[in-house]
Parts: C-alpha cells; sequence; structure tokens
C-alpha cells in the first residue's frame, strides 16, 4: 500500500508538472496514456528506466526543445482528410460562401487558422474547400496559417505525403483530383493546394498571440479541434480568450463536437446548423472594410499644411475659448489624476479590446503629437481588427513623420504582408535593415517571405541572419514591435522552421 501511495504521488506530481509547463491536461484516469507516451520520451532523453527520467523532468529547468519531445509523446496524433463532415458542411455551405460574397470585389481576402493541425489533413482539407468555393482564387489572397506543438507532426504536414488510412472517410474522388500517387503507393498534395497552407510551430498555452508579427491575428476561422481536451479547465479558459481575441469581428470558431459547450464559449454567439455547433465573435462596433491602395515607399512625404499656408511643425487644432473658472473654494479637491492616453490603450489592447484602444489612442491626436510607440500600438490595434487600409495609412503617417525609424517601415511591411502586397512589404523591409541591420524580427519576416514564394535557399539564409542577430539578446529579452515574443522563444521557432525547411518543397 505504501508502495501504491508513493507511485500515486509520484505521477501526480508529474501530471501537475506537465499540467504547469505545457498545459496538458492527464487527470487520474489518463495516467496510463501519460506512463505509455512517457516511455517513449524516455528512451529519447537517454533513460532506461521512467521513474528515473520523471525524477530528471521535476528537477530540471526545461527548455522548449525538451518540451516539444514531450509534446511529440503525449499528443496523439488522430486526424484524417475531411473529418467530421457536418462541420465541413456548415462550412463549406454557410460559412465560407457567405465571408466570400462578402469580400468579393472589395477586400478579396480569407484568413484561416488551422490551431492544432496534427499532421496537416485539417489546413489541407480547407485548402481543398476553398479551392473549390473559388474558381477566380488567383485574384484573392489567402492565408491558411497551420500551427502545432508537435515539431514531428510539422514534419509530416510539411511533407504533406499521406497514407491511405488518412483517407478512410473522404470523398470520392479526392485522391485522383488533389493527390499525385507514389511508386510505393503513397499520396502526396499536389503543389496547387500545398502553397495556400503555411506550417510553423506554436504553443497555444505559452506563446503569443495574436500578433501581426507571428500572422496569428485578424483571422477570419480558426479550427482548434481535438486539442482543448488536453488542457487544464484554467488553461483552456486563457486558450478561448486568446483564440477569441485572436478573430475579426463576426469571425467564427469551430471546436469539435465533443468539446462544444455552452459555458467555455458564453462570449460568443452559439450558431447551430445540422449536426454542429459553431461560435461566432459578436461585437457591438463592427467593421466595415474599405479598399485601400498603399502609397509607394519612395512616394511618402512629410505630412504638410493645406497647399494655401506654409509647411510647418504638428500643431494641435485652435480650440474654443473657455470662460474663465470662478472664485477657487477655499479648500479645493484636487482632480484624480487620468491615466495616459498610451497607457488606457495599451491596457485595452492587451485585454483584446481593439477597437476601443485604437478609439482612445486616435482621439489623443487632438492633445498632442503622436510619438512612435503611439504609431504602434494604433497600427497593430487596427491590424488585429482586420482593418488594413487603417493600420496601413497609420504607418505611412507615422513614417512621415519620422522616416528614421525602422520600426515604422517594419510594421508597414507586416500590415502589407497580411494585405498580400509583397513587393512593397520586400521594400519596407529592405528599408528597415538599411536603417537597422541587426533589426531581428526584419530578417525573420524576409525568411518568411522567402519560404511562402517558395525560395527555401533564401528564406534559410535570412532565418541564419535572424539567429545571428539573436545571439546578441539574452535569451529573456523581449523583441521590439513583436508583442512580448522573447529572443529565446523566435531562437526555438526559427530552429524548428529550420528543421521543416529541410523537406523538399517540390515533389
Amino acid at each position: 500500500m505504501k508502495r501504491d501511495a508513493a507511485l500515486d504521488t509520484h505521477w501526480s506530481q508529474f501530471s501537475d508538472f506537465i499540467a504547469g509547463a505545457m498545459g496538458l491536461h492527464f487527470p487520474r484516469e489518463r495516467w496510463p496514456d501519460l506512463q505509455r507516451g512517457l516511455a517513449g520520451a524516455a528512451r529519447e532523453f537517454g533513460f532506461e528506466d521512467v521513474s528515473a527520467c520523471v525524477d530528471w523532468l521535476l528537477a530540471s529547468s526545461l527548455t522548449n526543445v525538451q518540451l516539444e519531445v514531450l509534446a511529440s509523446h503525449l499528443t496523439i496524433g488522430e486526424t484524417y482528410f475531411f473529418r467530421d463532415t457536418q462541420t465541413l458542411a456548415a462550412l463549406s455551405e454557410r460559412i465560407l460562401p457567405e465571408l466570400i460574397r462578402a469580400r468579393r470585389g472589395r477586400e478579396q481576402r480569407l484568413r484561416i487558422w488551422s490551431a492544432a493541425c496534427c499532421s496537416g489533413e485539417e489546413p489541407y482539407t480547407l485548402a481543398i474547400l476553398l479551392h473549390q468555393l473559388l474558381p477566380d482564387l488567383a485574384d484573392w489572397h489567402v492565408t491558411i496559417r497551420a500551427t502545432d506543438i508537435n515539431p514531428r507532426f510539422l514534419h509530416k504536414a510539411a511533407a504533406s505525403v499521406y497514407g491511405e488510412w488518412s483517407f478512410r472517410d473522404a470523398p470520392a474522388g479526392l485522391k485522383e483530383r488533389y493527390f499525385t500517387r507514389t511508386a510505393v503507393g503513397k499520396y502526396v498534395v499536389i503543389p496547387e493546394i500545398r502553397r495556400l497552407v503555411s506550417f510553423t510551430h506554436l504553443n497555444l498555452v505559452e506563446d503569443v498571440y495574436p500578433s501581426p508579427v507571428t500572422d496569428t491575428n485578424a483571422m477570419d476561422l480558426i479550427c482548434c479541434r481535438n486539442v482543448l481536451m488536453y488542457f487544464t479547465p484554467v488553461q483552456i479558459e486563457k486558450v478561448i480568450g486568446k483564440l477569441r481575441h485572436a478573430l475579426v469581428d463576426e469571425g467564427w470558431l469551430a471546436v469539435s463536437p465533443s468539446e462544444a459547450a455552452h459555458e467555455l464559449f458564453s462570449r460568443f454567439a452559439t450558431v447551430t446548423f445540422p449536426g454542429a455547433i459553431l461560435y461566432q465573435k459578436i461585437d457591438a462596433t463592427l467593421w466595415t472594410e474599405q479598399r485601400y491602395t498603399p502609397v509607394p515607399l519612395d512616394e511618402i512625404t512629410d505630412f504638410a499644411a493645406p497647399a494655401t499656408e506654409a509647411p510647418g511643425p504638428w500643431a494641435p487644432p485652435a480650440l474654443p475659448m473657455q470662460p474663465l473658472p470662478g472664485p477657487a473654494r477655499e479648500d479645493p479637491v484636487p482632480p484624480e489624476p487620468s491615466p495616459a492616453p498610451y497607457a488606457v490603450g495599451e491596457s485595452l489592447y492587451q485585454q483584446g479590446h481593439y477597437a476601443e484602444a485604437a478609439d482612445t489612442l486616435t482621439a489623443s491626436f487632438v492633445r498632442s503629437a503622436p510619438d512612435s510607440r503611439t504609431f504602434s500600438l494604433l497600427a497593430r490595434a487596427l491590424a488585429n481588427q482586420g482593418k488594413l487600409a487603417d493600420a496601413l495609412a497609420c504607418c505611412e503617417r507615422w513614417i512621415a513623420a519620422d522616416k528614421l525609424d525602422p520600426a515604422s517601415h517594419y510594421l508597414r511591411a507586416v500590415v502589407l504582408l497580411e494585405w498580400g502586397d509583397s513587393e512593397q512589404a520586400h521594400l519596407s523591409l529592405q528599408r528597415v535593415l538599411y536603417l537597422r541591420p541587426e533589426f531581428v524580427l526584419a530578417h525573420f519576416a524576409l525568411g518568411n517571405l522567402a519560404r511562402g514564394r517558395g525560395k527555401n535557399a533564401e528564406a534559410a539564409r535570412h532565418f541564419a541572419n535572424a539567429l545571428n542577430a539573436l545571439r546578441r539578446h539574452q535569451s529573456s529579452d523581449l523583441l521590439a514591435e513583436s508583442d512580448g515574443l522573447s529572443a529565446g522563444r523566435l531562437t526555438e521557432i526559427i530552429t524548428s522552421m529550420t528543421a521543416i525547411e529541410k523537406i523538399p518543397w517540390e515533389t
């Protein structure tokens, strides 16, 4: 009995450790799953004895790479093409067609995130759906971001090679239309579909999102299926809140049927479809997209006064004269100092209230000229709402006020990439590095841009430059314009992405 109690304590401690370090939830009834997964991880860590491995893990300060090894053994990669047909029917028959109708002829953009994409079947399924729904796909800027905590799943997803078991519930003709059969009887996703999806490592519990920097913001649709069950209740609430912030107003969240629970999604509108429940983000203030043509970088000039006046420095508009105050009271009570507009805007931004943050910052322009951090926060708040035209205008006003600030050119590039204007984005990123060659995130963005074009050698060069620049930082340093991304975490992300890029793109 004492031995059993000791073992229970041992596994209870390790279960709590996994929950705290990774957000993965292994209650007592799932300890056999935990033990089986850890047996494989122990061998990879070089331990023959599982208990010794547990002792080492409990006593160690693990890196994200070591946590990824654990994740690769403790999460299950059970998925297939066109899984959960009723949810996919709601997407293909109602939600995606309505999004397409709303965007056609205006800003022809669609942004989708497959959070916890496993080995890639889900994001490729979504890409196939859009290929079927958009005969003019070439005229659209479609982003399908696919992320997972398990690097081995991402390797398989990037390779895009699948066996028969991945097609066990697939529609007839799917393999013939969208896959190429290999000599050994496997199936490879055709390049036309493969190019629509980008894979990267992301920990839903620990990493920074939403953020334009990681391209996890302003999503129209997020699929986060069969992953919440791995998290503790506290982590589930945290993840759902962050996913909600990552959606545009009226954006959609899809979870697996077994994870749908009204109490978890009380801040969403619950929409019932035949055999499926999806959740829609509804806010009081809805945004309207407007067509906008970015100003070419070499044409951005200083903002001047109207043509009838000589150009001059920034000055607030004249305000009407106010009557002089009456006699002061004998013992006046000093008013409570109001928080600075930037502090208020930053607090609202951190809570995911992007519209309110933008309104607060914009209103402050009447009282004083905006500085670089105000422009930066405003641009990100606008981009996170999907208001790319306004975000670009904000960046261009920032550049006009201070052409030598590399952060302004960097955020302009980030918004342009989201917009789909890679040429102008590339010029802005080059300007960033001209002004500050060690600007880490510019190297990272150029690597992602090259990767999206299938230029893996060029991407590897940019990522290597980013890693070299990161060596000048402490691991805990937060990178400028990154929404809180640390130097150490970006190093791990680039290392993981570089490993994925070793997989040949063309088949």
